[in-house]
């Protein structure tokens, strides 16, 4: 193994590059528009691999994540959160160079982006499709008309469709329940594209989410996916039976630096600012925050039975570990932790270090 001092946020770059060809596969096989969500790993050099499958079009989720992608040639970008009028010189910056597409859910906001906007940009009306996060809740017919009309009027704004993430897929009990998610969120965009195609032209129905886009195979409806997680996948996927552990592509690597067992717990160097707070819970309901594992030479384990993350303070994590699985480890070792959430510990790590000893360098 590497020497590692500190908290290492490994990569298998074998893993991610089967995940990438997965979903590019999909998304050819059923003739769809795969435009990656890019928040999940911030990375040029990952970015790149992306290229190799085909890929031409991304999503992100800020105006700066926007400028570091399009500095290396991405030319059509989505920013796939509601635009901020604030940032309307960082945003005239960016359409000026490249397709440029935005989100819009208020009238406020799209005629606030008439005026501040110098050169012509696309937008999708953000849809809320029963997540309840943000967005027009489909059934608002008079709000998304009054919001198609404002974009009517604008010499700036081009509607290119109907957007949605379905993120209550993550909370979806069982394969049946995302699938039921994944048709319900298409036919609700689809009946708002009949409805407005005859006054917009040909509009995009877009749809996101990494449990969905991963076990679904019909896509009948939809001109374009755009899932992130899945080119790292995480223990939140894979309790949920999305993936299964040797399709996680990363790992924490955490020095040991205390051992109790008398209550079967190691300390290591790998807290809430490595992982996260993000956590799942077990069958009694209890909270953890990671999955642990073996560290090899060139990968980890599968996760250890009865081994987990079971709290984290800012720079400690405290670990349950299998009466068998302490009885061999000691101060100065290292073990992997398997994220809940890979998207947010990539972006506390800001580096990926491959088994193999090379560094990937993320946006800072």
């Amino acid at each position: 193994m590497l020497k590692i001092i500190k908290p290492t946020l490994l990569l298998n770059e074998y893993s991610c590059r089967k995940n990438i060809q997965f979903m590019t596969d999909k998304a050819r096989a059923n003739n769809i528009v795969l435009r990656p969500h890019f928040k999940t790993h911030q990375s040029i050099e990952i970015g790149r691999w992306f290229r190799e499958f085909g890929i031409d079009k991304i999503t992100v989720s800020s105006i700066d994540m926007a400028k570091y992608f399009a500095g290396d040639g991405w030319n059509d970008i989505t920013i796939a959160f509601p635009a901020n009028i604030r940032e309307a010189e960082e945003i005239n910056e960016l359409a000026e160079k490249i397709n440029l597409n935005l989100l819009v859910e208020s009238v406020e906001t799209v005629a606030l982006l008439s005026i501040k906007l110098k050169f012509p940009v696309n937008v999708f009306i953000k849809i809320d499709t029963d997540y309840g996060r943000t967005g027009i809740h489909y059934t608002d017919i008079e709000l998304i008309d009054k919001v198609v009309g404002e974009i009517k009027y604008s010499d700036k704004i081009n509607l290119s469709g109907f957007l949605t993430h379905a993120g209550h897929t993550y909370k979806a009990l069982s394969r049946e329940n995302v699938s039921n998610i994944h048709r319900q969120s298409i036919e609700r965009l689809n009946l708002l594209r009949k409805k407005y195609t005859s006054e917009a032209g040909i509009l995009i129905v877009s749809v996101g989410d990494t449990p969905g886009c991963t076990l679904e195979d019909n896509f009948e409806g939809v001109d374009e996916i755009r899932p992130g997680n899945f080119v790292f996948y995480d223990v939140m996927q894979y309790e949920k039976n999305v993936c299964a552990s040797e399709e996680i592509a990363v790992c924490l690597a955490c020095p040991v630096v205390a051992v109790h067992k008398k209550r079967r717990e190691i300390i290591t160097y790998g807290g809430a600012v490595h992982l996260s707070k993000d956590y799942l819970a077990d069958n009694n309901n209890n909270p953890y925050f990671g999955l642990v594992v073996k560290l090899g030479d060139n990968a980890w384990s599968a996760p250890l039975k009865d081994c987990y993350v079971k709290s984290l303070s800012q720079e400690h994590g405290v670990l349950k570990m299998s009466e068998r699985e302490i009885k061999n480890i000691k101060p100065g070792d290292l073990i992997g932790v398997l994220p809940v959430h890979s998207c947010l510990t990539a972006n506390l790590m800001k580096e990926y270090r491959t088994p193999e000893g090379k560094i990937i360098t993320m946006m800072r």
